[in-house]
């Protein structure tokens, strides 16, 4: 049907923590994904709205966490530069996916335990919640103003 939408359903982000370096997360490993599929710094950073300095700078931290770079750049040309995921990034994105799938099935029963648990939405608009609420009735929650 038109207009309706899917509820909405808990989530879980994985942040990995390397011991002596910085943290891997879903906005780098997307970052990567997106390099792979456009062979450039750039385009990735501008999906993801994102400058090219800021993208830059988040693959060269990554680069320096591992052994092998996970990226290795090529300069610019007649036919222009570009990027590539080495060897070592695919590996990373597959072992990252692969952790963030193993934790997702796992808690896969706590994440829908949080979703029952949680308070239906309020609307945004004044009037619907007035409206929603009734005429002349007050929250039990909310006193009345003392005067």
């Amino acid at each position: 049907m038109a207009g309706d939408t899917l509820p909405s359903v808990a989530k879980l982000s994985v942040r990995i923590d390397l011991s002596g370096y910085g943290a891997i997360g879903p906005g780098k490993i997307r970052l990567l994904e997106l390099i792979g599929e456009s062979g450039s710094i750039s385009a990735a950073g501008r999906t993801m709205n994102m400058s090219y300095r800021r993208a830059w700078s988040l693959i060269d931290e990554l680069n320096r966490y591992f052994r092998a770079p996970v990226v290795e750049t090529q300069l610019g040309g007649s036919h222009g530069g570009g990027a590539v995921l080495t060897d070592a990034g695919h590996d990373l994105i597959a072992r990252y996916r692969a952790i963030e799938r193993a934790a997702a099935k796992s808690g896969a029963a706590d994440l829908a335990a949080l979703d029952a648990a949680q308070a239906p939405r309020r609307s945004a608009d004044p009037e619907a919640r007035r409206v929603a609420a009734g005429p002349g009735r007050r929250s039990a929650l909310l006193p009345r103003r003392v005067r």
